[in-house]
C-alpha cells in the first residue's frame, strides 16, 4: 500500500511579535464634510470625486485648492470615506497628510475648514500658510 503524503507544521508563540498597523488615509472628513461633497459631487456627476490641493498663494505661502476631478491622476492618493471620493494631487501629500477636513455653515460663510497639524504659520485672514 502507498503511503499518502503527509504535511506537518509547527505553530511557535513569539514572545516579541511585529505589530500590524493598518495604513490611515491621508486625510480624513468629517461628516459635515462628507455629507458636503457628497452634494457636490451629486450636481457633478461627470465627477470621478474631488481633488485637493496646494498652490502657492498668498503672504504665507500655500492656499488649499479644491475642485472637481474627471479622473484619478497617475500618483493622486485616493481616499475613500462613506462613500465619497477624494483625490490628493500628488504635490500636496505631504503637505495634508493627517488633516482633517470639516465642513463649516455659519450665517455669513459656508466654508471647507483644514484643520492640518503640519502648519507652522498662518497669515492674519487665513487664506494661506506655510509648513
Amino acid at each position: 500500500m502507498a503511503q499518502a503524503n503527509v504535511l506537518s507544521a509547527t505553530v511557535r508563540a513569539v514572545k516579541s511579535a511585529r505589530q500590524f498597523n493598518p495604513r490611515r488615509a491621508a486625510i480624513s472628513l468629517t461628516e459635515s464634510a462628507v455629507k458636503r461633497v457628497r452634494n457636490l459631487l451629486r450636481e457633478r456627476p461627470d465627477a470621478v470625486g474631488m481633488r485637493i490641493g496646494v498652490r502657492t498663494r498668498g503672504c504665507n505661502g500655500l492656499s488649499y485648492t479644491l475642485e472637481y476631478a474627471d479622473q484619478k491622476g497617475k500618483f493622486d492618493e485616493e481616499v475613500n470615506q462613506d462613500g465619497v471620493r477624494v483625490l490628493i494631487d500628488s504635490k500636496a501629500q505631504l503637505t495634508l497628510l493627517g488633516t482633517q477636513m470639516d465642513f463649516v455653515e455659519t450665517e455669513l460663510t459656508n466654508e471647507f475648514v483644514f484643520h492640518n497639524p503640519n502648519i507652522k504659520g498662518l497669515c492674519g485672514c487665513g487664506e494661506s500658510f506655510n509648513v
